[in-house]
């Protein structure tokens, strides 16, 4: 079976229940028919956080399918529930960009999905409309205040910044011009979309603690600069109330459930390797404050979405795991041996040794943090039981815990072992985790510290674009900020090339960007793109729909 067919196959219980196992009133859930509801932020109880274990999954280096963290999450909690455990899942709402791009669908796989997966997987409760609608609103009114001959605050339009976004791949709009046709149409130039889940709005959204916080924090992006050289930010175009106001209900998690009946909150999307690619503060603090369990994930390898839920997530929200689950595959460590992906499900012990550094240098990078880890391998019919048992054996000589897990196959009873290693290490962790760096550094410092503690490489190397950037920045206050490191997902360096555990690099930043709603400066190391494209055979070209309603093709 697929996993669509499996999904359909399954009958959701009424969202109630799912609410009555985390003990949240009917009357306090916002109902989207049946299965899915908005939970009102009141419900987040800062004490029963601080008493909460909340659990990581984070991953190797992936290729480009990835490796299953969503599936690993989800078999968790569904493993955790059998064990006794009152345990919620908390993880990112899906972009149509990748659903209909190269990956398909995302929410879970195989017996361990969230449902309903056809909804979570296309338009949902609407969040990711009212992300775009706020952030083309912020658009419009810089537009308007260019055009305006009363109320102009002088805005360079060569200076703005500020980029619409869409949820979609569509590489033609990177780079447009607007404002054609006249006078009536505005200051003609070059601007561009960015992919809504790489939107400053997303971001926003997700490190957000409430309705307040949210419309303060559209309130201070920065747009752009005056033709004095003065920055402008949206307050100064009175953009932050309406903003809010079109995220009002946005804000809230969404409440769904696995296949297995247990509870699963999913809530904001931003990507890992342009953004901080981990869902919405208010949701991981909405499920540690109803769970004793809360399992959540963070994008890409740990390199990228577990360095920014620590070092930006956690420090913003005043939280720390008990755990960290490194989700691991054969075949992705075979190609980190040199394997070639069309032949990465073949037997091949030595490719599989040769691609274990990768899986060190994880390991490595998360024990920095002074939080428990443990290994998850994500097993494949392929996987033959030689490569497994050269895994476990590596694992153990450096004594860390490692499970064989079947999430896909055997949803939580696949996961057992998992769930019962992993309570063990949350039960032993008596620490908060330790950042990367101070805040009171220098952004370079900061960078440089990730670059050699997370990455393991040698310098941070800056453009002249970028100094010249960053002075900018940090004449304008915003030198303290966290940075949110932009590059490659398939490498530890900036060279998507370089496999494995690549030694005696450095990091080549191109430029800068800064986003002082979220609270971060971005360093973009490569050619990182915040609207992809469509591959040569896009996924949508396999999505249909018959006149039943039955949809096919969205895995």
């Amino acid at each position: 079976m697929t996993e669509i067919q499996i999904a359909q196959s399954v009958t959701p219980k009424h969202i109630r229940e799912i609410a009555a196992k985390l003990a949240i009133p009917e009357e306090k859930l916002e109902y989207y028919g049946n299965d899915k509801a908005k939970i009102p932020l009141d419900l987040i109880d800062e004490d029963q956080v601080k008493a909460s274990h909340l659990i990581l999954v984070t991953a190797i280096t992936p290729t480009p399918p990835g490796e299953g963290k969503t599936t690993m999450s989800i078999g968790l909690v569904d493993a955790l529930n059998i064990l006794k455990k009152k345990a919620t899942v908390v993880i990112r709402e899906p972009s149509l960009g990748p659903v209909f791009g190269i990956k398909g669908g995302a929410a879970g796989g195989g017996w361990s999905q969230v449902i309903p997966m056809v909804d979570i997987n296309l338009h949902f409760t609407g969040d990711f409309h009212a992300i775009q609608k706020a952030n083309n609103l912020l658009s419009a009114l810089i537009e308007n205040n260019i055009q305006s001959k009363s109320r102009s605050l002088g805005i360079d339009p060569r200076a703005v910044i500020w980029k619409r976004c869409i949820d979609m791949n569509d590489r033609a709009l990177r780079n447009i011009v607007v404002a054609l046709g006249g006078k009536a149409g505005g200051v003609p130039r070059e601007t561009g979309f960015n992919i809504t889940a790489a939107s400053e709005i997303m971001a926003i959204l997700c490190l957000a603690s409430d309705l307040e916080d949210l419309k303060e924090r559209c309130g201070n992006i920065y747009v752009g600069d005056t033709w004095e050289g003065k920055p402008v930010f949206a307050k100064d175009l009175n953009a932050e109330g309406a903003m809010a106001v079109l995220l009002k209900d946005a804000i809230k998690p969404n409440l769904v459930q696995t296949l297995e009946g247990n509870p699963a909150i999913i809530h904001g999307g931003p990507f890992a390797n342009i953004a901080q690619g981990t869902n919405s503060m208010i949701a991981t603090k909405m499920g540690m404050s109803l769970s004793d369990y809360t399992i959540t994930e963070a994008g890409f390898g740990s390199d990228l979405g577990a360095e920014k839920f620590m070092n930006i997530k956690c420090r913003a929200a005043g939280i720390s795991p008990k755990a960290i689950v490194l989700v691991a595959t054969i075949r992705a460590l075979k190609y980190h041996g040199g394997k070639s992906l069309k032949e990465i499900t073949q037997e091949d012990v030595e490719a599989l040794v040769k691609g274990l550094p990768n899986l060190d240098g994880h390991i490595a990078s998360l024990k920095s943090y002074g939080i428990p880890v443990v290994v998850s391998i994500n097993a494949f019919k392929s996987d033959t039981e030689a490569e497994m048992q050269v895994v476990e054996a590596h694992c153990k000589k450096l004594g860390i815990p490692v499970a064989l897990s079947y999430g896909w196959e055997k949803g939580g009873k696949g996961c057992l072992d998992l769930a019962e290693k992993v309570i063990r290490a949350a039960s032993s962790c008596t620490n908060k985790f330790h950042p990367t760096y101070s805040l009171d550094d220098n952004a370079h410092t900061k960078m440089e510290k990730i670059c050699q503690t997370i990455y393991g490489g040698e310098k941070v190397l800056l453009s002249d674009v970028a100094k010249s950037q960053l002075r900018k920045y940090e004449t304008m206050g915003f030198g303290n900020l966290p940075v949110c490191m932009a590059k490659t997902e398939k490498s530890f360096s900036d060279d998507q090339k370089r496999l494995g555990r690549p030694k005696h690099f450095d990091i080549q930043v191109r430029e800068f960007e800064i986003a002082t709603g979220a609270g971060f400066i971005v360093p973009i190391a490569g050619n990182m793109l915040r609207m992809p494209g469509l591959p040569a055979t896009p996924a949508a070209e396999k999505i249909t729909i018959d006149m039943n309603g039955t949809i096919e093709g969205l895995f």
